[in-house]
């Protein structure tokens, strides 16, 4: 069942990314737009008026920090960036954004994550927690979805179709980084670039280890007491080869994820937006 659940997410991943290489131009009333504000990367998803994928952009960068916008000047340039680039590609003007934050973060920086939306040029009509998000793509209806970032790891427990916790904990692909800097003794942009190579996953894997069962203590805490039958990994973090495998080992939940989770979260973002715009 869980890989079942998966097939459309899988499929509709795969379009997006054949349409980030090839956008794809045709007549829609109106577009939406996710923007994932990452701690690594932002990625702008597009999709039309029937919500399937039409273009997408992405951009690593070091605008967020542990979810947090750190630079704001930054973050505005690289949004406005992306949407004149993919308004070019579609011969449009992109109206409608829809963007997330981690979870329980909202009033610490939803007010900087929304500004950035709406200084880039966009009418914001949505605004979400990141595992939340990812879901509207994954469609879980039990189970918890992790969304694992670069600053901080994201939990949502869903039970029935219904969020019933949200939580998020600073560990995630910014102290991989550490530990691979360290030990390789190079500096932590050089263990970011080395760590993005799937070539290098199975050389990385023993390093990185440790923090991996750091974030699958933290998944087994935020779930106790909860019924969770299988955990779906999202975010540039799940990226990593075999992650999932040592976080069921850790966990002794079945763990699954999508074929791109850097993608899961922004498209998801995407489905969530209307052409309401937020009050």
């Amino acid at each position: 069942m869980n890989k079942q659940v998966l097939k459309k997410s899988n499929q509709f991943i795969a379009d997006f990314e054949k349409v980030i290489q090839k956008p794809r131009k045709h007549p829609s009333t109106v577009y939406y737009t996710g923007v994932d504000l990452g701690t690594a990367c932002v990625v702008l998803a597009v999709l039309d008026d029937q919500y399937q994928p039409v273009a997408g952009a992405y951009r690593y960068a070091d605008v967020v920090r542990d979810g947090m916008v750190v630079d704001y000047i930054g973050a505005v340039e690289i949004v406005s960036e992306l949407k004149a680039e993919l308004e070019q590609q579609l011969e449009t003007e992109l109206v409608y954004a829809a963007a997330s934050l981690p979870p329980g973060t909202d009033e610490l920086d939803g007010g900087a994550i929304k500004n950035v939306v709406q200084s880039a040029g966009f009418e914001l009509t949505n605004l979400l927690d990141e595992p939340t998000a990812a879901n509207q793509l994954l469609k879980i209806t039990d189970g918890a979805v992790v969304d694992i970032g670069g600053g901080t790891t994201g939990i949502s427990i869903i039970e029935a179709g219904k969020v019933v916790k949200v939580a998020d904990e600073a560990t995630g692909g910014t102290h991989l980084s550490l530990v691979l800097a360290g030990a390789y003794k190079i500096s932590f942009d050089e263990a970011e670039l080395y760590k993005r190579e799937v070539k290098h996953h199975d050389e990385l894997l023993p390093v990185l280890k440790p923090v991996i069962e750091k974030i699958s203590s933290i998944i087994m805490q935020q779930t106790f007491g909860f019924t969770v039958n299988g955990i779906y990994l999202v975010g540039g973090t799940a990226c990593l080869k075999n992650i999932e495998a040592i976080i069921e080992k850790t966990t002794g939940i079945p763990t699954f994820k999508p074929i791109n989770p850097m993608f899961a979260t922004p498209l998801g973002i995407a489905l969530s937006c209307t052409d309401q715009v937020l009050k």
